[in-house]
């Protein structure tokens, strides 16, 4: 891909992120932590918002964009390298439809940062408001997916630790943002609205982390150029252990991984 390998899209994705957080921030300190009009009375840390609300706008809304569409691009190419087999192959519909599922809702969760951008929290704050749950939402319910998708390649590519690793570190992202979210619009309701700013600013950094570990799903697709190196597709019938393995399911109800019949290793 034009000189690079995929596992750009994530990389590139993230560090504009934080580069638009870094850039927002520093902005935000430089010119001495100035009060908004849109902050509460008490207020004295700035919301991502607040500061978005400022003739910063345009880097915002720019990098904003840039990341979620770059980032969007990295789960639609995801199922196009499962399709061609240069990752691990989907083993039925079930994977594939969990995969597109997970595109649908990172699109949505796309839109509401777009969104939440443009419609300032100065000027449309119940516009804002809306947007904001719809990102944080969309992309939670992405990784939900991706993790059951990745739960479910895991049952027939055990030797595969990619695959493990990336479904745990998925998995943190959900737990963790949740929690954050909860906290935040606690904290919000309650006009902690210190404590809340802080816990915006966390939820939008540990969102890079999100979008990075998307980089190690792409790592084997560096070494499955050439046809000839690229995974052998899984037949049901041809792979009793794995089929039986699908169906019994894991003792401890969480990721299962079994060879199924494959020796390749990444």
């Amino acid at each position: 891909m034009f000189g690079f390998s995929y596992w750009f899209l994530p990389a590139f994705a993230g560090l504009v992120w934080l580069g638009t957080l870094a850039g927002m921030l520093g902005y935000w300190l430089n010119a001495g932590s100035p009060h908004y009009s849109e902050m509460g009375a008490n207020q004295r840390i700035a919301y991502i918002s607040d500061v978005g609300a400022t003739f910063l706008k345009p880097l915002f809304i720019a990098g904003s964009a840039t990341m979620v569409v770059v980032f969007d691009l990295a789960f639609i190419s995801e199922r196009w390298l499962r399709h061609k087999a240069r990752l691990t192959p989907t083993y039925s519909k079930g994977e594939a439809a969990l995969s597109i599922c997970a595109i649908i809702f990172a699109v949505a969760g796309a839109a509401g940062l777009i969104l939440l951008s443009i419609f300032d929290t100065k000027n449309y704050p119940s516009v804002h408001d809306a947007m904001l749950g719809v990102f944080i939402g969309g992309y939670v319910i992405a990784a939900v997916f991706i993790c059951a998708e990745y739960q479910r390649l895991g049952i027939h590519f055990r030797e595969h630790r990619i695959l493990r690793i990336s479904f745990w570190l998925k998995l943190a992202f959900i737990i963790v943002e949740l929690a954050l979210a909860v906290a935040f619009g606690v904290t919000q309701y309650q006009k902690h609205y210190n404590v809340s700013a802080v816990l915006e600013w966390i939820i939008a950094l540990i969102y890079i982390f999100f979008v990075w570990s998307f980089i190690i799903d792409f790592l084997p697709a560096t070494k499955t150029r050439r046809p000839e190196s690229r995974f052998p597709a899984i037949k049901k019938n041809r792979d009793p252990e794995a089929a039986m393995t699908q169906a019994n399911g894991s003792m401890t109800n969480g990721p299962v991984y079994s060879n199924g019949g494959q020796s390749q290793n990444f």
